[in-house]
């Protein structure tokens, strides 16, 4: 049996949302083995994104300017010319991404690093990210720890527990959970 095939997540943990008027902040943090410089290139190099994140890149995201982001995992890729807007290596990695913005935090912390993500998103979405990106930060310790699994985005990971982390996280935030797709639903 492979490390992909062994691979569940645990609980929902790490994450907070925050509202500012109609703008919601999904807030996940995870600390990682990994000293900050092995977290920027894999949040910043368009190969190492292919391994973990849930879109491919055409670009470095390590450098302000723009980079074509493409879903990856969806019935049909969405492609968003991305502004990277803040690129302080490896501290702060800050950029708008379908209209969301989103905002890495690399903080050097106990011989490895605190990673926090900022990521704005539509209310109705926000337990749904946080499931999301809880996988592709399993899936990204992985390969920084030298045993990647392959990315698990968009339908795929329904195989790997998102519909149970969906639950998870819409219970901790006080949010019905959202009924997309309706199966997971039903299997939560």
């Amino acid at each position: 049996m492979t490390d992909r095939e062994q691979y569940a997540p645990g609980p929902a943990s790490g994450a907070q949302v925050r509202k500012d008027g109609e703008k919601w902040t999904l807030i996940l943090v995870r600390e990682l083995r990994h000293s900050p410089e092995e977290v920027w290139q894999a949040l910043t190099d368009p190969a190492h994104l292919r391994e973990w994140a849930p879109f491919d890149a055409d670009g470095s995201l390590g450098t302000v300017g723009t980079v074509k982001l493409t879903t990856v995992g969806t019935p049909t890729p969405q492609v968003s010319e991305t502004r990277v807007t803040r690129a302080d290596a490896p501290k702060i990695l800050e950029y708008n991404w379908g209209g969301n913005d989103i905002r890495w935090e690399l903080e050097a912390f106990g011989g490895g690093t605190r990673l926090r993500l900022w990521h704005n998103i539509d209310r109705r979405f926000i337990s749904m990210g946080a499931a999301g990106w809880h996988i592709c930060f399993d899936v990204l310790n992985h390969l920084l720890s030298g045993t990647p699994i392959g990315r698990i985005v968009g339908g795929e990971a329904m195989k790997f527990g998102w519909p149970r982390l969906n639950a998870e996280y819409a219970k901790q935030f006080g949010i019905e959970t959202p009924n997309w797709p309706p199966q997971a639903a039903q299997e939560s």
